[in-house]
């Protein structure tokens, strides 16, 4: 709603289209009877300088705080509004001689059965690892995937182009063609406020976030050796012994990124489909784990096996074990190697008789070639 607004203290109502001497004009980001509003609701004023705007809640009369900015051009909200909420609006202007403007809307916002939301990874302020992509998992199925994926921006300090694949209609994902430079900030504006997901659904988040790719750290699993070779901005700072997927069980290839790091957590077969007395297991404090699929695939410290199996034979259901105490205290390589780890590092796994990961099994869509990964999108 951009409407000009009569001097004097007069008020223009929805249906005006009014010019007057003060040339006050106060847009409002929303149409006055607006049933599906966005979460961001705004005003601006040319001509004059916002005096004083008031949202308010039409239910209970709580207000809602907002600021005006340091020139008076324009007012937000300090969040964002809530889903399926009537709202009412008083804005307020003068101009540098003193005539005033108001302007009124009252409207609606999307309701949650009619909008989308998309949580994301990583976070506003985080340092990750080379291979960490940025990826989107919306709430609802969006058929209008090309005008949502272009509301949302990717962008790094080292230049890098940054392309989208979507994996099914509820998943997007960004990242560059190779890994990203270590160093780099990496930018993600997400302007889907008010963008139609299709099917009736309307976008609600406006925000940007920030992360830092940190140093470089590639390890691969070499599972002819049962040896992992830790490189550091491409120096290899340490090799050490594994014991990776048994012939039954064998893990996948692939490159795959680290993206959940737990100090302890419970291992159970059953949870990952080996319900089978002969393979089923339940660890209830495995230390030191850090998870490179969705399926279930761990890179983790071992206890429970003898120390001579690693860097011998593959004794897992398809994870890494490497040597570790129970509890995970002391000196051991698992331990090492989870401390020196960031979410978003990448680990290699060659020379398996298992297939490659698939893309959309965890972060590992580095597994897509270059032009299969911008064909997605």
């Amino acid at each position: 709603m951009a409407l000009s607004a009569c001097g004097g203290g007069a008020v223009a109502s929805g249906a005006d289209r009014v010019k007057d001497a003060s040339g006050i004009r106060i847009e409002v980001s929303v149409r006055d009877g607006a049933t599906d509003a966005g979460l961001n609701t705004g005003v601006r004023v040319t001509g004059g300088k916002l005096t004083d705007v008031r949202l308010i809640q039409a239910d209970d009369g709580a207000t809602v705080k907002g600021a005006i900015a340091a020139d008076g051009s324009s007012w937000r909200p300090s969040d964002q509004l809530a889903r399926g909420t009537k709202y009412k609006l008083v804005a307020n202007a003068k101009d540098d001689k003193g005539r005033s403007a108001t302007e009124q809307a009252m409207f609606t916002t999307v309701s949650a059965k009619n909008s989308f939301t998309g949580s994301y990874t990583p976070d506003n302020g985080k340092t990750v690892g080379v291979g960490m992509p940025v990826s989107f998992n919306f709430d609802k199925v969006i058929t209008n995937k090309k005008d949502v994926q272009s509301h949302i921006t990717v962008t790094s300090s080292s230049g890098q182009k940054v392309v989208g694949h979507w994996f099914g209609a509820q998943r997007l994902d960004f990242r560059p063609e190779d890994y990203w430079k270590a160093g780099s900030k990496v930018t993600m504006k997400i302007n889907l406020d008010g963008v139609k997901g299709g099917n009736g659904i309307t976008g609600v988040q406006s925000k940007t976030v920030t992360f830092t790719i940190g140093r470089s750290q590639v390890s691969t699993v070499d599972m002819n050796t049962q040896t992992m070779t830790v490189k550091r901005d491409g120096k290899t700072i340490k090799s050490l012994p594994i014991s990776g997927g048994s012939p039954d069980h064998p893990t996948y290839n692939g490159q795959m990124v680290i993206s959940e790091k737990l100090v302890q957590t419970r291992m159970n077969g059953s949870t990952v489909g080996f319900d089978n007395p002969k393979d089923s297991y339940d660890i209830p404090d495995v230390p030191h784990a850090m998870r490179l699929s969705a399926s279930g695939t761990f890179l983790h410290g071992n206890y429970w096996s003898s120390p001579s199996v690693f860097g011998r034979t593959g004794t897992s259901h398809g994870c890494v074990g490497l040597r570790d105490n129970k509890g995970g205290g002391g000196d051991t390589p698992a331990k090492w190697f989870f401390d020196q780890s960031l979410i978003g590092d990448v680990v290699v796994v060659k020379n398996s008789h298992e297939q490659t990961v698939k893309p959309d099994n965890g972060l590992n869509g580095w597994n897509l070639s270059w032009s299969d990964w911008q064909s997605g999108t």
